[in-house]
């Protein structure tokens, strides 16, 4: 594996087949949104949208009232992975946390089951942090819709009590998709800019298990729980902005030692004087910036996101210890979620595996190629007339172990 590497090598653009990873990722997307080029054309950024579920366990794969039990009273959770909150408010996590040690260490940060649910019974809303680091399906999902919409995702978890309310009128500094996985809960979202507390919401439903409810950056809402209690995903989108993709450009030219020299003794006191430093450093960043190639820009910027999509290795260590078991007449199969994309650089094909790169002879571009697109194929498939026996087992084998491909089981 070679480190992943800047400056001026030559580059091909990037390419992949990618109609497996495509078709998780639209699925996804499809589950919460409806019609993933609907939405991508008329809501995205730009209006909330309410999608009613036909299935009440349409989300029931992804989390559980039971999960929700299960990481309380048995994972051994500690904060920042969970916080409480009553009436808008964070409640103080000495509040349901506990002292305890693990091996030798202590701990003052341990979830107390027993004061988190008399906290539950009183009102207080749990929130579970950022589970797509922790819990598999979740995992999943997240990297399944971030293939779609090319944007990081996270996700939280609230669990609210009957008759309640976890946060007052807010709004979220990036877009959020809603997911109801139990129970029911009273959305209100109001125009952004409206006074809330005179405005009537554009939407107001209350969402019932398979409902999914859209809500761009910076709309207000609210959320209120009746007769049940509620158990939501809120799904984060961290947009990626066009400030992001200009910054690092800009950035990149500041960091010129050109740019380092001190400002004259005194400029605070005569801010005039700073006048003809202040034009010949705009000029000359003016002009730099207008040398940029676009087409860098944009690679730079679509690089910046796949680098920062790792394989998901659930299972992996079990797949280590089988390395030798695979042979011509085993399955493998693109792992869920994986990336894989690829580009020539001089004689070489650089393939990219998210936090990865793999240098290997141009040659086995065709057989990459292959890899990308197919669902699954046996070992004796990979490769055609371009390696033979010793040679597929090796790459299978390194691409099992790099985490693109996994033995299919059953």
């Amino acid at each position: 594996m070679a480190p992943r590497t800047r400056g001026t090598e030559t580059r091909t653009p990037v390419t992949a087949d990618v109609s497996v990873t495509e078709a998780e990722g639209v699925a996804a997307l499809a589950r919460c949104v409806g019609d993933p080029l609907r939405f991508a054309n008329e809501r995205w950024s730009r209006a909330p949208l309410h999608r009613p579920g036909a299935d009440p366990a349409a989300f029931s794969d992804l989390f559980s009232l039971g999960d929700v039990d299960h990481l309380i009273s048995a994972a051994g959770l500690r904060t920042p992975a969970f916080r409480m909150v009553a009436d808008g408010k964070p409640l103080p996590p000495e509040a349901y946390t506990k002292s305890g040690r693990i091996g030798s260490r202590p701990l003052a940060d341990l979830a107390d089951p027993g004061r988190i649910y008399e906290l539950f019974a009183g009102g207080a809303t749990i929130v579970l942090q950022s589970l797509h680091r922790s819990w598999p399906p979740l995992t999943r999902f997240c990297r399944a819709l971030e293939l779609a919409l090319t944007h990081p995702v996270q996700v939280n978890v609230y669990v609210t009590p009957p008759a309640s309310r976890g946060l007052g009128v807010h709004h979220d500094g990036h877009d959020v998709i809603v997911a109801q996985v139990y129970g029911a809960k009273q959305w209100d979202v109001y125009e952004r800019g409206d006074d809330t507390g005179a405005a009537q919401p554009r939407i107001s439903n209350e969402l019932s298990p398979g409902d999914a409810l859209y809500i761009p950056r910076s709309f207000p809402h609210a959320a209120r729980t009746a007769r049940s209690a509620s158990v939501h995903l809120t799904i984060g989108i961290l947009s990626m902005t066009w400030r992001d993709a200009l910054r690092r450009s800009v950035d990149d030219i500041l960091a010129d030692p050109a740019f380092d020299a001190p400002l004259p003794v005194g400029f605070a006191a005569d801010p005039s004087a700073l006048l003809a430093g202040v034009a010949e450093h705009l000029g000359e960043l003016a002009g730099r910036v207008e040398k940029l190639d676009p087409a860098v820009l944009a690679h730079a910027t679509a690089e910046c996101f796949w680098s920062g999509r790792p394989p998901l290795l659930t299972g992996q260590l079990q797949a280590l210890l089988a390395l030798d078991e695979i042979a011509d007449d085993t399955v493998l199969r693109r792992r869920p979620g994986s990336v894989c994309r690829l580009r020539t650089v001089g004689e070489r094909l650089v393939v990219s595996l998210g936090d990865r790169e793999l240098r290997l002879p141009l040659r086995l571009e065709p057989v990459l190629r292959a890899v990308a697109a197919a669902p699954s194929l046996t070992v004796g498939e990979l490769g055609g007339d371009t390696l033979d026996a010793a040679g597929r087992l090796v790459l299978a084998r390194r691409l099992v172990r790099e985490g693109l491909l996994e033995v299919a089981v059953g």
